[in-house]
């Protein structure tokens, strides 16, 4: 995933570099859209989550794509640099039922972000911006409590809430539309979670019911919309 943000991030900038010459800056950026998270299930599998469970093989999957929203707020103190507050959040069911499977009241889960870092913006004349980022923070992620039904043995989840270190290396491409206006055509990030999945998943199901998970998760996260320019 790192390698994809990289090449994602030379890509914008050769872009940009086609610009020639030098553009007005905003001194305050807000930006608001749509945002994808593809996790990584730290080895967690549906298998692990049988047994744990003492369910049939292929009663569980794993999922990995979660939906959701992504805000920042960028003050510009320069013409090149910026600071910004990022905000996200993602939901679904990251517990889903394996092809064929009948059980179904899995918890639903839930995880928001607050990072905030320097911006770095390439501007130029031409309406496109690109830009790269350090952002740092936490992210807290959440399952709901709830009972499994279609499975063979009674099963159920506890609440659980875990909030974390978290980081978003990565970068984008705005274009101008307006004095005012802008679309944020992508922003690609290597967004790194330092969640113990043993703990989390032991509280939920079980503890000690997970043993040799990531304790700290490697992410993509990709976002789109719309940017109001002050």
């Amino acid at each position: 995933m790192i390698r994809l943000a990289s090449a994602t991030i030379t890509l914008i900038f050769l872009i940009g570099s086609f610009a020639l010459a030098q553009g007005s800056t905003p001194k305050v950026q807000v930006f608001g859209g749509f945002s994808l998270v593809h996790t990584s299930p730290g080895g967690l599998t549906g298998v692990d989550m049988d047994s744990a469970l003492r369910q049939p093989v292929n009663t569980f999957g794993i999922a990995s794509n979660f939906n959701g929203w992504n805000a920042e707020a960028q003050y510009n103190i320069s013409r090149w640099l910026g600071i910004a507050a990022d905000f996200g959040g993602h939901n679904g069911k990251p517990v889903i039922a394996a092809s064929g499977s009948t059980v179904s009241g899995l918890p639903n889960g839930s995880a928001y972000s607050f990072l905030a870092g320097p911006v770095l913006s390439y501007r130029t004349k031409s309406r496109m911006t690109p830009f790269v980022h350090a952002l740092f923070g936490w992210e807290r992620a959440s399952l709901n409590a709830s009972n499994l039904s279609g499975v063979s043995s009674p099963a159920s989840s506890a609440a659980t809430t875990y909030t974390d270190v978290a980081a978003a290396l990565g970068g984008g491409l705005d274009f101008r539309v307006s004095r005012h206006f802008a679309l944020r055509l992508a922003q690609v990030d290597d967004f790194y979670t330092t969640h113990n999945l043993n703990k989390f998943y032991g509280s939920a199901f079980g503890i000690g019911s997970f043993q040799g998970l990531a304790t700290h998760e490697d992410n993509l996260r990709v976002s789109t919309g719309i940017e109001l320019r002050f």
